[in-house]
């Protein structure tokens, strides 16, 4: 039906609105980018919110901290001690970690302790006390901080209070959910196994021993609480560092192995034995790089480094390399299942049935190390019979020593130049080394330099069984970083219970 002529006019006069351009069709953003987009405010907005107000000074005991949290991947505390370096917890983990600064010593409360010693047997609810108010207010504090800046960054992108509000609210569950992950994945024993790094010649001060490691923390609140006390040992009036008093009731042996050539290495052996008064040093092999007699000078050093030398031939050591370390004062050959009592403890052990520093040569393969283990096995299952039991067996590859289960409580080893830390299912810990030399040559031929391994054993003096150990890794070329990193074997975090406080008096 035609329209009327009055209705047709009408339509000719009404303005038309004008269409988008056909480039503007589809240009509206999608849910999911203004979803990404308010994520990114949020969490931008919370970290700035954080870095400026997130953060509070706390007395602990003698000293002022600042506790902190911070956005971060994996989680946990990472307690700054100024100037030592820094110790790492796992203590949980989730998008946030705990930062505890160690500002400085209080002249006053410190001088207070040092008049009045009797305070010293309750510092330590003193400094539970601390942590417990600082960490309470930190956490009142950082939701005020992350509310505060998700909203005010989302009124600056948004200029929309309702947006801006939506940013806020979603900063807050954010921070609420990680706090329910810290607490679902909360890990009170984390500061039985801490991580230093910094300065090494400090760390045994700060990680102390491994048998007050093991007997002094009960929770996680006492632990930091006497973690924190015994980092105030470390300060006097003039700030100078204590002199690290071992304990005498573990023997301290060094672990090292692959050495290759490297010069270097006889230094870093030679401080860590001063530095931890090391008792016994034992190598896993290959010192050498092709066992060549014009190499065997290298191998001097080996007499003078301050504690005896064990030494067993890994597949870059030859015959002549053993020969010519044997005639060496102050160093102990093992081969073929041999023993040695020394410093305390009975360690055999066999050479790598395998020379091939070229890897061209003929090669027994896997067969020729079973077969080696099998007969180091067999040597240390006769020891037992005849009465004179050995404490640790030593091997180069770990296929071999994996053959000793059952018939050895811990052995050592190397080759594969990264570490290896394995419970066998009959009893046997397997330890194996990394590069003490950080791959000798190989350390120029790899696009990344490998880096520098060592660790220091605990054992104790009376059961001759492993206590704990300290990981030691140097970063490679040019020593540029130091870390200690120490751990406990599992049956010793299960039966592990609190000493009495060292400033508590006896009866």
């Amino acid at each position: 039906m035609a329209r009327p002529p009055f209705r047709a006019a009408a339509a000719r006069l009404r303005p038309r609105r004008p269409r988008a351009p056909l480039a503007t069709l589809g240009a509206a953003p999608r849910p999911w980018i203004r979803a990404l987009g308010l994520l990114a405010v949020v969490v931008l907005g919370a970290w700035l919110g954080l870095l400026a107000v997130g953060s509070v000074r706390a007395p602990v005991g003698p000293m002022d901290t600042t506790m902190t949290l911070r956005p971060s991947v994996s989680g946990g505390t990472k307690i700054n001690v100024s100037p030592l370096g820094a110790l790492r917890l796992d203590s949980h983990h989730a998008p946030v970690r705990l930062d505890v600064d160690v500002d400085q010593l209080d002249p006053e409360r410190s001088q207070a302790l040092v008049k009045h010693p009797e305070r010293l047997s309750g510092l330590q609810d003193e400094v539970t006390g601390d942590v417990a108010a600082g960490t309470r207010e930190l956490a009142v504090r950082s939701c005020v901080a992350v509310v505060t800046g998700a909203t005010a960054l989302g009124l600056v992108v948004y200029r929309r209070p309702r947006r801006a509000l939506a940013a806020g609210g979603l900063a807050l569950a954010l921070l609420a959910a990680s706090g329910v992950s810290a607490y679902a994945t909360w890990n009170p024993k984390s500061v039985l196994e801490p991580k230093f790094s910094g300065l090494l010649s400090s760390a045994p001060s700060v990680v102390g021993d491994a048998r007050s490691i093991v007997t002094d923390f009960d929770v996680y609140q006492q632990e930091l609480a006497r973690l924190v006390t015994n980092v105030t040992k470390l300060y006097d009036a003039t700030s100078t560092l204590p002199v690290y008093q071992p304990d005498p009731a573990t023997i301290r042996v060094l672990h090292v192995s692959d050495i290759h050539l490297n010069p270097a290495a006889w230094h870093i052996v030679h401080s860590l034995v001063e530095q931890y008064e090391i008792d016994v040093i034992i190598d896993s092999g290959d010192t050498m790089d092709h066992g060549t007699a014009a190499e065997n000078g290298f191998l001097d050093p080996a007499r003078d480094l301050g504690a005896p030398y064990v030494w067993v031939r890994g597949n870059h050591d030859s015959q002549a390399t053993q020969d010519y370390l044997k005639k060496l004062k102050n160093v102990h050959v093992l081969d073929e299942g041999s023993a040695v009592d020394v410093a305390g403890l009975r360690v055999a052990g066999t050479g790598d049935p395998q020379f091939t520093p070229d890897r061209v040569r003929p090669r027994g393969g896997e067969a020729a190390e079973l077969r080696a283990g099998r007969e180091l096995a067999s040597a240390l299952r006769a020891q037992q019979r005849a009465g004179t039991p050995v404490d640790i067996a030593v091997t180069h590859d770990p296929t071999a020593a994996r053959e000793t289960d059952g018939a050895v409580p811990l052995v050592l080893a190397g080759h594969v130049h990264h570490r290896v830390n394995e419970l066998l299912p009959q009893g046997t810990r397997l330890k194996v080394e990394g590069s003490t030399g950080g791959g000798g040559l190989r350390a120029v031929q790899n696009e990344k330099p490998e880096k520098v391994r060592a660790s220091v054993l605990y054992m104790d003096r009376s059961t001759r069984h492993l206590q704990a150990w300290d990981e030691i890794t140097l970063g490679g070329l040019g020593l540029t970083t130091a870390e200690v990193s120490r751990h406990l074997p599992e049956e010793n975090l299960v039966k592990s219970t609190p000493s009495p406080s060292a400033t508590t008096p006896s009866p």
